[in-house]
């Protein structure tokens, strides 16, 4: 910054603190700036409306419309100084902190305004359970904005992620998203930054919710934003592997006025750590080069080809390998030790047998694949063969660790041996499992067919624009997830519910027990708005509440896909088709819960009053199963995962009640003093993990004020 500049803001902030620092976050913004990659407007500070939010003295608050209206008398935020007046008819004192401007308003037409520089306390509070699957974990329905909701998942699953998928608004200019708690059109000229600084801040509290060890993110983008974002993902994950998938998700393809007509999206995986796609069992549709995977085993040539094939690259592999020929085909007699002489002749075979060198095709000497001793153990397994009978240049194979731990573990049937000794397979139900190319063409992925019509199956009457395909995002996770059968899979932008419900389907598929954290918000649609505004309604109200898609698409159609039942309580059409073909109506063995975010005071939370909202936090975090310790005793309680010790005088008591439990993950301990803490903490067994409440808590949120 230059001098001039600082000597502007020293004089502006004689006159204006907060404005001063205002500026100074901006030139500070613009200096850090790249010179090279993505830069990208970063000015704007993001701010939601929280409707339905309690409103107190010192809250930030915006003026809703008149019922029946779009428009406010004020955009500005304006701060609550006192609050007076009867129970029914309470009245706000207002200050603008710009203008120094005052006026009142009533309670009922304020709105609280969170802005994101702000630190929150957040609390869960349930608002009903579906419970089908026994003692598994439950998935999590959350209505709350979704950064808070993730700032909310720090305390509960830091580094402890799998799997992040997210199918954000795709900026389409076609108010399918809001910055600021407006709708952002094809016409606003900060329309990409502010997408970008929109999904910059939340995909950077993402990265510290993943496991750096193993994990992926998933994020779905069309051709507005492919571009940017994938320059945004490498510029908040320069450590990670990035793939792009193109995938089809209509044959029909959408027609654009003087241009190709539209068929495909793109998934971007983000690979941390040694994360790395699974091979499947999948279709011929998956094969789009139609290469002929292998329905065998694959016996490899023992003699090694390419760089580092010569003699001279490991003396220790070359050695001969005797065999003989009879009547029903060659056979191994012996295999020798490694020879370092230099006429191969002096090595005398056993009688009646052939030394087989490794003899590369213009006669030099080259090398096997793998020693002696390895081929002298494969040769007893039967994993090793002999081509057709040529004397000393007979062909030697071998199966590699790969295709041996298939006939080991059973994947062919051995049905007999070859006059070498070498197995003879029976690879007719083997299923070949492989990776796919980066282009996806697969009927299932449909979203019209797969997504549009099953929500109109689970959800009669109600529509939700351009939901994905249940298929492609199961399809998209089981590359990932499908060897971790206890995996956490977190989706920040829910919309209509699918990833929970993919994750439901992959866990009825090979039992597993994964479960998932669905966030979204009870936003509205556009469309729907003009007819409440109509009806002289605005947010808050309980009809216009309904319509929101957290309790108008999301709980009810993860409640349905359990359930096997619309709202109605109908028992729902169809079947499920592809993978995994079963009637709807049969439902998920699965649980969820559905909670609504809150905002806490932190002097209550520290005082100890706040329990019964920050429950459910301590709860998820040991894991989200078995019962939840939901009230406060006066000692101490002890869950099926996890304890809670109020009164540190009962330590004794707590210690041996813990002593007791088994598969205990969590201890969480009440007080204020560190010396208590530490004492408690250190006779705990060594696989239960202590947590000071509410220090841990609190520092968890504290750490975030001042983030841009």
């Amino acid at each position: 910054m230059s001098n001039e500049l600082r000597a502007l803001l020293a004089r502006v902030e004689e006159s204006d603190p907060d404005t001063a620092k205002e500026l100074r976050r901006h030139f500070d913004a613009l200096q850090s700036r790249r010179q090279f990659g993505l830069n990208f407007e970063r000015h704007t500070p993001e701010s939601v409306a929280l409707t339905g939010r309690p409103i107190s003295v010192g809250d930030k608050v915006r003026f809703l419309p008149p019922c029946g209206e779009t428009e406010v008398e004020s955009k500005a935020n304006w701060i609550v100084t006192a609050i007076s007046g009867a129970k029914s008819k309470r009245v706000a004192s207002l200050l603008d902190p710009r203008t120094k401007e005052e006026t009142t308003r009533a309670l009922e037409d304020l709105v609280f305004v969170a802005d994101f520089r702000d630190p929150i306390y957040p609390g869960l509070v349930s608002t009903g359970k579906v419970e089908r699957g026994g003692d598994k974990p439950f998935h999590a329905v959350i209505n709350a904005e979704n950064y808070h909701a993730l700032e909310a998942m720090l305390f509960t699953y830091q580094g402890k992620v799998d799997c992040i998928y997210i199918d954000p608004p795709y900026n389409s200019g076609a108010r399918d998203w809001k910055y600021n708690n407006d709708y952002v059109d094809g016409e606003d000229s900060y329309r990409h930054s502010k997408w970008l600084a929109f999904m910059e801040r939340r995909l950077k509290v993402a990265r510290r919710l993943l496991d750096p060890r193993d994990s992926v993110l998933i994020v779905t983008i069309d051709e507005k934003e492919y571009l940017r974002l994938g320059l945004l993902l490498e510029q908040c994950f320069p450590e990670a592997r990035i793939t792009m998938v193109s995938s089809s998700i209509n044959s029909a393809g959408a027609t654009r006025k003087g241009t190709f007509a539209r068929a495909a999206e793109y998934l971007f995986f983000v690979q941390l750590g040694v994360s790395r796609p699974e091979p499947q069992v999948l279709d011929a549709e998956w094969n789009a080069v139609k290469t002929d995977n292998k329905k065998d085993l694959y016996w490899s040539r023992l003699i090694r080809s390419g760089a580092d094939s010569a003699r001279a690259d490991s003396v220790n592999q070359f050695y001969p390998v005797f065999v003989r020929d009879t009547p029903e085909g060659p056979v191994f007699v012996d295999i020798g030790e490694p020879y370092y002489g230099q006429d191969r002749t002096e090595v005398d075979a056993p009688a009646g047998a052939t030394a087989v060198w490794p003899i590369r095709k213009d006669g030099s000497e080259g090398r096997w694949r793998i020693s002696a001793t390895m081929l002298k153990g494969l040769v007893a397994k039967g994993h090793a063969r002999l081509g057709g009978w040529r004397e000393g240049s007979t062909t030697v194979y071998y199966l590699k660790q790969g295709e041996s731990a298939k006939v080991t573990r059973g994947d062919f049937q051995v049905t007999g041996h070859r006059a070498d000794g070498s197995v003879i397979t029976d690879a007719s139900s083997y299923e070949t499992r492989f990776l796919p190319t980066d282009v996806w063409r697969i009927t299932s992925h449909d979203a019209g067919n797969s997504g549009s019509r099953l929500i109109s199956k689970l959800l009669p009457g109600r529509k939700f624009p351009f939901p994905k395909s249940l298929y492609a995002v199961e399809d998209a996770l089981r590359f990932f997830v499908s060897h971790k059968p206890d995996a956490l899979i977190l989706d920040f932008f829910a919309g209509s519910g699918t990833t929970a419900h993919a994750v439901m389907r992959l866990n009825r598929q090979d039992g597993g027990r994964r479960h998932s954290i669905s966030v979204t918000n009870n936003e509205v649609s556009a469309d729907e708005q003009k007819g409440l505004v109509k009806k002289k309604l605005r947010p808050g109200h309980p009809d216009w509440e309904a319509l929101g898609i957290c309790d108008h698409i999301t709980k009810p159609r993860i409640e349905a896909a359990i359930t096997g039942r619309t709202p109605a309580g109908d028992p729902i059409n169809g079947e499920y088709k592809f993978v995994d073909e079963f009637p709807i109506s049969d439902g998920l063995e699965e649980n969820v819960e559905f909670f609504t975010l809150t905002y806490e005071n932190p002097a209550l939370v520290e005082a100890d009053m706040a329990f019964e909202r920050i429950a459910p936090l301590l709860w998820m975090r040991a894991g989200s199963e078995g019962r939840r310790i939901d009230e406060r005793s006066n000692t101490f309680d002890v869950a099926d995962t996890y304890a809670a010790l109020f009164n540190v005088d009962a330590s004794r008591e707590f210690l041996a009640a813990v002593d007791k439990v088994e598969g205990l993950r969590i201890a969480y301990i009440v007080t204020d003093d560190e010396t208590q803490y530490q004492a408690i903490a250190g006779q705990l067994p060594d696989a239960v993990e202590s947590v000071r409440l509410y220090e841990s808590y609190l520092r968890t949120f504290q750490i975030n004020t001042g983030r841009a």
